[in-house]
């Protein structure tokens, strides 16, 4: 039976030593170096998105870890200015106007109340010669252009101080959300904040640009004024040229003439 068993044994070590040399060793340096490349450029792009973590890491810390941010804090921030309208023994006579400039008044009913009106004038301007006619109007345009910039710079005047109180109030709000130090606020946080603050900025601009305009306005009333008045001044002036010397020997006869006739009785 051994002697059976040991061709089996010398067939099974045959084949064994056929399969070992079968297998060959394949270089190829293409691919080699194919995959050294591919290697490296993975390894720096790992080490390239580890250290933009680490940035973002840094960057998303809030400046309170560093510091206190309550040292940015204003104390005792101005408030808007309220015209005194409950004490009835100050500003007896301008009380409406004033509540005008605390809230806003578009039918300008406190501005017609606090002014003095002016007389009616169809009928006569209707008598007047063109030139006269021509001058009383243009005075009483400047009246109503003096009325209407003074209505609209009261109506802006009140409803930015009373929009002002709530903006205030907003400003403060926003101030404590900003120097909070807390930890587990968001980047979705900070950047509301970003927003709320860039939101008042476009109100607060928007204000400023109303307050330049009515300022201008009254600018404007102002000039045509001085205008209309300089105008009176060099009319008169260049009646008195050109009309002088007839005047003056108008008035010279006439005072002759009233010598002459003048008796006492």
């Amino acid at each position: 039976m051994r002697r059976a068993s040991l061709p089996l044994v010398l067939v099974l070590v045959m084949l064994t030593s056929s399969v070992a040399w079968a297998q060959l060793v394949v270089n190829d340096p293409a691919v080699t170096l194919r995959n050294a490349v591919t290697a490296a450029l993975k390894e720096y792009l790992l080490n390239t998105q580890r250290d933009q973590r680490q940035q973002l890491g840094r960057m998303a810390q809030r400046l309170s870890v560093l510091t206190r941010l309550d040292k940015y804090v204003l104390p005792d921030t101005p408030g808007w200015r309220i015209h005194d309208v409950e004490n009835p023994n100050l500003l007896a006579f301008t009380r409406g106007y004033h509540a005008a400039l605390n809230h806003g008044d578009a039918g300008g009913a406190a501005w017609v109340a606090a002014t003095n009106p002016v007389t009616s004038a169809s009928t006569l301007v209707s008598r007047l010669s063109p030139a006269a006619r021509r001058a009383i109007l243009a005075r009483l345009a400047t009246l109503d252009v003096a009325d209407a910039a003074g209505i609209a710079a009261t109506n802006e005047t009140g409803q930015l101080r009373d929009n002002g109180r709530r903006e205030l109030a907003a400003i403060n709000a926003l101030e404590a959300d900003v120097v909070n130090p807390s930890q587990e606020q968001s980047t979705a946080a900070v950047l509301d904040k970003l927003s709320g603050a860039v939101l008042i900025g476009g109100r607060q601009r928007q204000a400023r640009a109303q307050l330049l305009a009515g300022l201008l306005e009254q600018l404007l009333v102002d000039s045509k004024r001085s205008r209309d008045s300089e105008a009176a001044t060099l009319n008169m002036q260049i009646v008195q040229w050109r009309d002088g010397r007839a005047a003056d020997d108008a008035f010279v006869a006439g005072t002759g003439d009233a010598l002459r006739s003048w008796r006492q009785r």
